[in-house]
């Protein structure tokens, strides 16, 4: 085991620290987790990977806040924007191994109002394929209307689809998780709520500490600071992003801008900050650790056994995705793309994985964190220091090809303490 306690000298007057330890044949991933604070301009970040169960990476650095010059530490929470839509996933998918659903019924046999407007057809799996077209209410959402479950329920319930479900797919940018919690509370038999459900089924098992919505008592000194950027920075930034996605997001009228446009918000940072950082939004502001993110895929990637999933659920979260019927071109992000039981999945637009089987979900600004059954691994990446990309960025993906790198090294491999 390779214990990391350095600091890196970079072109600012606050040089980071670099914590954490790697097992014995990993060093090139803290190498290249170090080379993101000195030439890629890195703020503060960690990454954790499993490999077969055991936790062979485990990395933080940096700054939690750059204005104070605060470290980031083991104990810092950071928000984690769409990444939390695979804990949101792993719940669904605790769900589905205790019975409370099956992907093939309709959602509106477990929700009854779901089938108004049109919607009484759409399967549970159609909906975590993002192929439901509810990626936007009739209705701006707000804090008020977000803290009210069943409000927030009777105006989901009543919103038509925005394309005939099936027939294609887009990304249910942050409605895909309210629909999640109302299915949850529908057919949970204690009414529990997504973010109280993955808590007790899912975080206090494994013990690990990642929120839906962050609790009342959590110390704010504790959390990252992320400044994030206004939707229209985006323009200027076509290269690092899907330049169609972006040119028809400043059409308010496109699918683009209604998905993206659901809460008041103009800087995606501020889902995590007051008045919403309490509230449950099971599709962008959870709140954690790399370490724990890693934790759930280590025990999802290994049949799901310690969070007692059934066989079935195992199997279905490997299973192929059913793609739409005109193609896997996505309507909102505008490159190809794969989905199925809430996770994202390897695709032309997003290759990821050693194998078609892998699955996870990216967050805005440069987190990521998967899955990958073939490799045996489970990985995670978070970071304070937001780009405009919304998958792939170049410091989560080094340090992701420097895993799987040491994975094809013959050298045994240890565990970190």
């Amino acid at each position: 085991m390779t214990t990391v306690t350095k600091t890196l000298h970079d072109r600012t007057s606050l040089p980071p620290t670099i914590g954490g330890s790697v097992a014995a044949g990993f060093e090139p991933v803290r190498t290249a987790f170090e080379r993101n604070f000195v030439e890629c301009g890195e703020q503060g970040a960690a990454c954790t990977l499993f490999h077969r169960g055991r936790k062979v990476v485990d990395l933080w650095g940096g700054y939690r806040d750059t204005r104070s010059g605060q470290p980031w530490t083991p104990q810092t929470l950071t928000l984690t924007f769409s990444v939390t839509k695979g804990m949101a996933a792993a719940a669904m998918a605790v769900a589905h191994s205790r019975g409370l659903f099956e992907l093939d019924e309709p959602v509106a046999r477990y929700w009854p109002e779901f089938a108004a407007a049109g919607k009484s057809a759409i399967t549970v799996g159609q909906l975590l394929s993002h192929q439901a077209g509810l990626i936007a209410p009739r209705q701006r959402l707000n804090a008020s209307i977000l803290a009210n479950h069943d409000q927030l329920a009777a105006i989901l319930a009543e919103q038509a689809p925005h394309w005939e479900p099936g027939t294609r797919h887009g990304y249910h940018t942050l409605t895909l998780g309210w629909y999640q919690n109302e299915l949850i509370r529908r057919t949970d038999p204690a009414g529990r709520s997504l973010g109280v459900f993955f808590q007790q089924e899912i975080a206090e098992p494994l013990g690990i500490e990642f929120y839906i919505g962050l609790p009342a008592d959590i110390d704010p000194a504790r959390l990252s600071h992320i400044a994030g950027f206004p939707r229209i920075a985006m323009l200027a930034h076509l290269h690092q992003l899907p330049a169609k996605m972006v040119l028809s997001g400043a059409w308010p009228t496109s699918l683009v801008a209604k998905s993206i446009r659901v809460l008041p918000v103009d800087n995606p940072s501020q889902i995590g900050a007051p008045p919403y950082r309490h509230l449950e939004i099971p599709s962008a502001n959870g709140f954690g650790t790399a370490a724990a993110i890693a934790r759930v895929y280590d025990s999802l990637v290994r049949d799901g056994e310690e969070l007692g999933l059934s066989e079935q659920t195992s199997q279905a979260l490997v299973a192929p995705p059913v793609a739409p019927t005109r193609g896997s071109y996505d309507a909102i992000l505008k490159v190809d793309s794969q989905y199925h039981f809430g996770f994202s999945r390897p695709s032309g637009g997003f290759p990821f994985g050693s194998a078609s089987t892998a699955f996870g979900c990216p967050g805005a600004g440069g987190s990521f964190a998967f899955a990958d059954p073939q490799a045996e691994i489970a990985f995670a990446y978070v970071t304070n220091k937001m780009s405009f990309r919304i998958f792939d960025d170049p410091r989560e993906r080094a340090v992701r090809k420097a895993c799987y790198a040491c994975l094809s090294d013959p050298r045994p491999v240890t565990r970190v303490a």
